[in-house]
């Protein structure tokens, strides 16, 4: 016969850690199954609250980049707040067309910190990307940003894969209008499938995103990668290695 549960009083919050996320539970007491001793079930008479990793609150009113700055930190320096002014906060070019005219056929023309330095510790950038006909932005990821984007002008095939261990492939064709998430890490693309030029705005999570796209990566490296364990890796010979390898 199952033991009766048991209550365990707790005058405070709990916090509990599961899979890298942490959750904080105003609760009063946990019950617990004293023969089922893996599970713990945390109850609530008020709310549960996610604690998310996220750059904390501002204690000033802005922080605009300081290009000019020699003090290095982990992203970039104020500005003097009474040196601060409108252009600080301005960017222009996004109505302008980048030029596709290379081997994917199109073009990013980003609007992080670095262009635009208002942005300096407000967690959001943009950009403007710009397909030929049948042009491809490349399988990336964006280590540090969500993105999401909205369809100008074009048809757009986009999709991103999930990670391991299911590798699902998730896709849609979108129109002009249409908006898409890419969460957070994992490697997409978007690719025109039209015969005249597209055109997508997209706001990312981070004042700099980052971009890994994958075949630079893997097969452009600097120094590059050993051949053999590219070939081990993606089962191929050798030969097929080194022809990658010259084209990046």
């Amino acid at each position: 016969m199952s033991s009766p549960a048991e209550t365990i009083p707790l005058p405070h919050c709990k916090l509990v850690i599961a899979f890298m996320s942490c959750v904080i539970i105003p609760a009063e007491n946990i019950k617990r199954n004293v023969e089922q001793t893996h599970f713990v079930e945390c109850c609530s008479s008020n709310f549960s609250y996610l604690a998310l990793a996220y750059e904390p609150s501002s204690l000033q009113d802005f922080c605009v980049a300081d290009p000019n700055s020699s003090v290095k930190v982990n992203g970039l320096t104020c500005k003097n707040p009474m040196q601060v002014q409108a252009d600080d906060f301005f960017f222009s070019g996004l109505h302008l067309r980048g030029n596709t005219s290379n081997q994917l056929g199109s073009k990013v023309t980003p609007v992080f910190a670095t262009q635009l330095p208002g942005l300096n510790t407000l967690g959001i950038s943009m950009v403007r990307i710009d397909y030929a006909p049948w042009g491809l932005n490349a399988p990336h990821t964006h280590p540090r940003a969500t993105e999401i984007l909205t369809v100008l002008e074009g048809t757009l095939q986009v999709g991103f894969v999930t990670s391991n261990p299911d590798n699902r492939f998730i896709t849609k064709v979108l129109q002009k209008g249409d908006v898409f998430v890419f969460p957070v890490g994992l490697v997409h693309f978007q690719r025109n499938v039209g015969n005249g030029y597209a055109v997508v705005i997209a706001a990312l999570s981070s004042q700099n995103p980052g971009a890994i796209t994958i075949g630079n990566a893997v097969f452009g490296a600097n120094p590059a990668i050993p051949a053999d364990i590219l070939g081990k890796a993606f089962q191929v010979d050798k030969s097929v290695v080194d022809r990658l390898q010259a084209k990046f």
